[in-house]
């Protein structure tokens, strides 16, 4: 069974080049989708020349989890992988530990927690997990209600659509994996307004799913039949 690779990626051409040649070298990964969010730098045309088999360009930003639902309709594959487009250090070995254990049915859905230091990854485990770099079966990604698929929200709903609905769900370390950080790329104002922005949707969805539970675990009924905890 081969895997679809899913990269949203706004304004990462610097990054977004590394991430699809990784992606491309996985025996894991049968194809690799870039969905460029309204970009306005050469994120497009940097992840065609590195090899991505689909490279769709939005005309304005949607926002990330518009771009992952736009990149999952382009795919019928069973299992989904998801990556940002801003990693560094990033390697197929990272990819099998976070894909791997969803391929043998283990888990439903599998988070790649990213190095941030032998404290902060251990304590990363136990707060809400909004890494970016995860695999799941499809079902899990299709069954979130459109709602909740809008900018930062989309990882506190298939975070909680797998704790609603039973299924068992884990993370995999990603030791030497970087990314660039918000005030790179935006500056320190700029940086701030987004951390602060991502800060609040993810509230807004840690809340928001909690009210919505029975949607979920009506959406889910039918992935009862996956190994759970």
């Amino acid at each position: 069974m081969k895997v679809a690779a899913i990269v949203p990626a706004f304004n990462e051409e610097k990054t977004i080049g590394g991430v699809v040649r990784v992606l491309k070298k996985s025996p894991f990964i049968g194809e690799v989708i870039v969905i460029s969010d309204g970009s306005r730098d050469r994120t497009a045309e940097a992840a065609r020349e590195a090899g991505a088999d689909l490279v769709h360009e939005l005309p304005w930003r949607h926002g990330k989890g518009s771009a992952m639902s736009h990149g999952v309709t382009h795919t019928d594959s069973p299992v989904l992988f998801f990556a940002d487009a801003d990693l560094n250090g990033f390697t197929v070995k990272h990819i099998d530990g976070v894909v791997k254990p969803v391929l043998e049915g283990k888990y439903a859905m599998v988070v790649g927690l990213r190095d941030r230091g032998r404290f902060l990854m251990w304590l990363s485990q136990f707060l809400p997990l909004i890494g970016g770099e995860r695999a799941m079966l499809r079902k899990v990604f299709t069954d979130i209600p459109d709602y909740f698929l809008k900018g930062f929200k989309a990882e506190s709903a298939l975070n909680y659509y797998c704790r609603a609905n039973k299924l068992s769900y884990g993370t995999v370390p990603m030791h030497g994996i970087k990314i660039v950080r918000k005030m790179q790329k935006f500056g320190f104002w700029g940086g701030l307004k987004e951390y602060f922005k991502m800060s609040w949707q993810i509230l807004k969805a840690m809340t928001e799913v909690r009210f919505n539970r029975k949607v979920f675990i009506t959406r889910g009924a039918h992935l009862k039949h996956v190994h759970t905890q």
